[in-house]
C-alpha cells in the first residue's frame, strides 16, 4: 500500500484495487473509505507511520458498500474503536445484514471487472463485519474538517455518497466520478446499479465548490478541481452523451 500526501491534511492510502483517505485535524483522524478485506491492519500501519495512532480516528467514513471501499472497514473499526458511518440506504448491506445488488454492468465494462476481481481477495474471504454502523443522511454535516457535509450521490449504489468540505475545498466522490489510471482525466465511475442516476450525480458533484477532488479510483485533481469536473460532464454527459468510459481509459486498477 502507497501512503501519498495531497494536503498537508490529507493522505491517500493506495491499495492494488481502490483507495482510501485519511483526513487529520491537529490529532484527531478521520477515514474515508477503508479498503478490501484485509486492509485494516495497513491502514493501522499508515496511521502510525503518521506518528498517530489507531485510536486516534474518529470516524471511518464509506462513501458506499462496495468490498474495496468497506471491506476493510470492520478490520479497521476492531483495531481503532472508531464508529464506521455510511448512508442509511447502504448501512444494512455494511453490517451483513443482506446482501447488497451487483452492479448492471455495460457489455464493454465486464472484461475490465474480470481483471479487476483478479486482484480481490478471494470470494471464500468473510469480511470483519463492523458492530457499530451509524446511518447518514443527505445533507448532515460531520465533524471533521470543518464540517464536511454528506452529499447522496445515488447510481453507482443507491446509498453512495460524496463528502464536501467547504471551508477546505475539497470534495470526495466516491465512485460517482473517477479519475482515468492511463492520463488521469476525469469520468464518470464504472460499475453502476444505475447509469442514469450516475450520471445526475456526476452532474450535483460537478456544480459544487471545490479546489481539489478525490476518487474512489485514479489521482486527485489538485487545483481548480470544479472547473476539471464540470467540464468533463460537458464534454461526455451534456445534450449529446458519448461513451466516455471507452474513449478516454478506464480506473480499472486504481
Amino acid at each position: 500500500m502507497d501512503v501519498i500526501e495531497v494536503l498537508p491534511e490529507l493522505h491517500l492510502l493506495r491499495f492494488p484495487v481502490g483507495q482510501a483517505y485519511l483526513w487529520c485535524d491537529g490529532d484527531e483522524l478521520t477515514l474515508i473509505d477503508a479498503g478490501t478485506i484485509g486492509a485494516g491492519p495497513l491502514i493501522a500501519d499508515a496511521v502510525r507511520g503518521l506518528g498517530l495512532h489507531p485510536r486516534d480516528v474518529r470516524r471511518i467514513v464509506l462513501t458506499h458498500f462496495h468490498e474495496d471501499h468497506a471491506g476493510g472497514a470492520g478490520e479497521f473499526a476492531a483495531l481503532s474503536g472508531a464508529p464506521v458511518l455510511a448512508h442509511r440506504l447502504d448501512a444494512p448491506f455494511v453490517r451483513g445484514d443482506e446482501p447488497g445488488p451487483p452492479p448492471r454492468f455495460e457489455d464493454w465494462e465486464r472484461p475490465i471487472f474480470a481483471e479487476v476481481a483478479k486482484l480481490l481477495p478471494p470470494p471464500s474471504d468473510e469480511p470483519v463485519l463492523p458492530s457499530d454502523v451509524r446511518e447518514l443522511e443527505d445533507g448532515e454535516v460531520l465533524e471533521f474538517g470543518g464540517g464536511a457535509r454528506v452529499v447522496s450521490v445515488p447510481g453507482h449504489t443507491e446509498g453512495s455518497i460524496g463528502l464536501h468540505l467547504p471551508a477546505h475545498g475539497v470534495l470526495f466522490t466516491g465512485d460517482a466520478v473517477a479519475a482515468a489510471p492511463e492520463h488521469g482525466g476525469v469520468l464518470m465511475g464504472v460499475f453502476n446499479l444505475d447509469r442514469t442516476r450516475t450520471v445526475e450525480s456526476f452532474r450535483k458533484l460537478a456544480a459544487l465548490d471545490a479546489d481539489v477532488a478525490c476518487f474512489g479510483h485514479g489521482d486527485p485533481v489538485i487545483g481548480d478541481a470544479s472547473s476539471a469536473l464540470r467540464e468533463a460532464f460537458e464534454r461526455d454527459h451534456s445534450q449529446r452523451p458519448r461513451r466516455a468510459a471507452r474513449q478516454t481509459g478506464t480506473p480499472a486498477s486504481r
